[in-house]
């Protein structure tokens, strides 16, 4: 291939500044230190009187919670409303300018709205909040700034105490907005727990991706049953149940009775170690000879999560696990492979 024209070259790429400085272990060991520290200021010097009142009127709220912030601010607030829809509360983001440009049309008087800012003298929320007292919404501005002017013009205040940010400026926002989320996060799990939320309700805000695949799937949406089950009875013999072993992509055999009770189980691991012991005489014998009487099994109601602990758990881990029923009878099989296709 010829070289590219003078104009489509590539540039090259940057060179390592040779005044560039690494950042050590020490460095970077302290700075975790000097912000563990930072953090230790505010849970030693929070009001957890005016904490409990916040969340106490979050809770009791009859309409909407709206954040809104600036900045920073503006990401921790949009964050904390997630997850407090995630938790099936009623919130949302607000943001101040588009607010003031129609969207403060979704407020409403039984609303709430929460105001984040560091310094409590963002122009943008000042300019925001008459605007909001005037449709009858309830105002609660969190700040970490005493006596500053967002938290006299709202009905609350909740003060986050700051030492200082770990910037070597204190000047930008990276120890602020980490209590802003702790304080944020924290008020949410008390509303979780004070709803009474249970691992069903969250799961059904949840219904893709792992964790909620991992609350709402059980073995019985995810297990193979019927004509999909490698099954056979104890006095076949294992030479002529080769094709059904292999093709129904479980990696064993089901051992059943006339009522299709489970009996064992026989794999291809028991194939390979029966051919090594027995050699030639493996054309006589019968799967209910070699195969497994004790087989780890589940039921169809379990989780499939606990289906996949459970394959996984000591002596050895397994490949796949019988359905069983409380009478067992075999009615599915649930497979690794078929719980790493479900997502979990």
């Amino acid at each position: 291939m010829g070289s590219l024209p003078p104009s489509l070259d590539l540039p090259p790429p940057p060179s390592k500044n040779p005044q560039h400085e690494r950042v050590s272990e020490t460095t970077l060991f302290n700075l975790f230190k000097a912000q563990q520290g930072h953090l230790n200021y505010f849970f030693q010097n929070l009001d957890l009187s005016q904490a409990l009142s916040f969340t106490e009127t979050l809770l009791n709220s009859q309409g909407t919670i709206f954040f809104s912030g600036v900045g920073k601010s503006g990401f921790v607030a949009n964050k904390i409303s997630q997850t407090l829809v995630s938790l099936g509360i009623r919130s949302a983001f607000l943001s101040p300018l588009d607010a003031l440009h129609g969207d403060i049309g979704a407020l409403s008087a039984t609303d709430i709205l929460v105001l984040f800012s560091k310094s409590g003298s963002t122009e943008e929320l000042l300019r925001l909040n008459p605007c909001a007292r005037a449709k009858g919404v309830y105002l609660i501005s969190v700040t970490s700034v005493p006596n500053n002017a967002l938290a006299n013009a709202c009905d609350m205040n909740v003060h986050l105490p700051l030492e200082r940010e770990l910037c070597p400026f204190d000047l930008a926002p990276v120890t602020s907005t980490a209590i802003q989320m702790v304080f944020g996060d924290t008020v949410a799990i008390a509303l979780m727990g004070a709803r009474n939320l249970t691992t069903d309700q969250y799961a059904a805000n949840h219904p893709a991706g792992r964790i909620g695949k991992s609350l709402i799937f059980k073995v019985k949406d995810v297990m193979k049953k019927q004509d999909e089950l490698p099954v056979c009875k104890e006095g076949d013999l294992i030479m002529e149940q080769l094709v059904e072993l292999t093709r129904k992509g479980c990696g064993c055999l089901l051992v059943i009775d006339e009522e299709y009770h489970l009996l064992g189980t026989f794999t291809d691991g028991d194939l390979r170690r029966t051919l090594k012991a027995s050699g030639e005489a493996i054309f006589k014998l019968t799967v209910g000879e070699m195969c497994n009487r004790k087989p780890r099994t589940i039921g169809p109601d379990a989780m499939a999560v606990e289906a996949m602990q459970k394959m996984e758990s000591p002596p050895s881990a397994v490949q796949f696990l019988p359905v069983i029923d409380r009478q067992n009878t075999l009615i599915g099989i649930v497979t690794l492979h078929g719980l790493v296709s479900a997502g979990l």
